[in-house]
């Protein structure tokens, strides 16, 4: 009779979504992120959880914003590496236009908009612009897990 393997636990934990480019579809993203973050053992209101609600609020109203092609959604990406206590956030988008931070001391300091991406840098451990297949790009974030995540349900 062979001997029983043990099974090595899960570490990773992955959330992919195609959401409306809307302002709906981007609250959307935000609410869901933080439901599946909960479910992972992040709590929501935990400091872990409010960052990535945060990250994903700004990169989704950036595709909404900016990043809209008429007909085509966006597309969220969430990974949860308890090992490593990062969760990457990934906004997708169809539009060829990379996102740019304003400069520091650029524009009136009473501007409405344009701090969304210096924000997005002021809570994420990193956070960059790759190309993705197909039209568009990737604008991705890592948020550091703060707080010990709760164990996984049995």
């Amino acid at each position: 009779m062979p001997a029983p393997h043990a099974q090595e636990a899960v570490t990773v934990s992955v959330f992919v979504q195609r959401f409306s480019a809307t302002r709906r579809g981007a609250r959307l993203a935000r609410r869901l992120a933080t439901h599946r973050l909960d479910l992972w053992g992040v709590p929501y209101g935990s400091p872990a959880s409010d960052t990535v609600a945060l990250v994903v609020s700004e990169l989704a109203a950036n595709s909404v914003l900016h990043g809209r092609v008429p007909g085509r959604d966006f597309e969220l990406w969430l990974r949860c590496d308890r090992a490593s206590g990062v969760v990457r956030v990934e906004v997708s988008d169809t539009h060829p236009t990379r996102p740019e931070p304003p400069l520091p001391g650029a524009g009136p300091d009473d501007a409405d908009g344009g701090r969304g991406l210096l924000l997005v840098g002021a809570v994420a451990a990193r956070w960059g612009v790759d190309a993705r297949r197909g039209p568009g790009k990737t604008v991705w974030a890592e948020c550091a897990l703060s707080t010990a995540p709760r164990p996984f349900p049995a």
